[in-house]
């Protein structure tokens, strides 16, 4: 085959991204729903060894829960490719976050209206190592009670954070959520030396 008949493509370049935020928010869904894979997923039933561990206040549905992470890939056009990695939300498993900090460009937090004080420790885990980050209001039932605004006040979120309202069990809420983080990541290298990947 002649030489100009070969057409070099370059291998695409891979992001991590985190999903992030307390126990029942809907990380393991969002990873699910957006991921052009099959998930790795680590969910295993709750217990009655959880009771008075873990806070079902409010998620008394919930039957299930992710013990050591959340996998999934999504592409972002021809030339990038996102792996995610959805953190566990129980506090008793929160020492992994480290770790799977680890490399990581950038997060999305989840957090749920209905719950709130769930999603504190996740932002101040970002905000503490210089992670960048977006704020993603999960609707659950589609339902979007507060606007922006009201949520970033109520959350003491700087002006620099985006929070965008959207549905982790949509495949195109989803991605509109991680375009978002991957725009602000690329703005914040186009100003600076670039996003750094998270050390311990």
């Amino acid at each position: 085959m002649a030489g100009s008949d070969l057409v070099t493509r370059a291998a695409p370049d891979t992001v991590k991204i985190l999903i992030a935020g307390g126990f029942g928010v809907g990380k393991t869904t969002m990873v699910g729903s957006v991921s052009e894979i099959t998930p790795l997923r680590t969910e295993e039933p709750l217990t009655a060894a959880g009771l008075g561990v873990d806070d079902l206040d409010g998620i008394e549905e919930k039957r299930a829960t992710t013990v050591a992470l959340d996998f999934g890939r999504i592409s972002i056009g021809s030339d990038l490719v996102l792996y995610l990695f959805g953190t566990p939300g129980q506090q008793r498993f929160w020492f992994m976050w480290n770790d799977l900090a680890l490399g990581a460009l950038g997060a999305v937090v989840l957090i749920d209206v209905r719950r709130p004080e769930t999603s504190f420790a996740a932002i101040d885990f970002f905000e503490r190592r210089g992670i960048p980050f977006v704020v993603g209001v999960n609707g659950f039932y589609g339902d979007h009670p507060y606007p922006p605004e009201e949520i970033r006040e109520a959350l003491a979120l700087p002006d620099h954070v985006q929070v965008l309202l959207c549905d982790a069990r949509e495949r195109e809420s989803s991605r509109d959520v991680l375009i978002a983080l991957i725009d602000q990541l690329i703005a914040a290298a186009v100003h600076t030396d670039g996003p750094r990947p998270a050390e311990k």
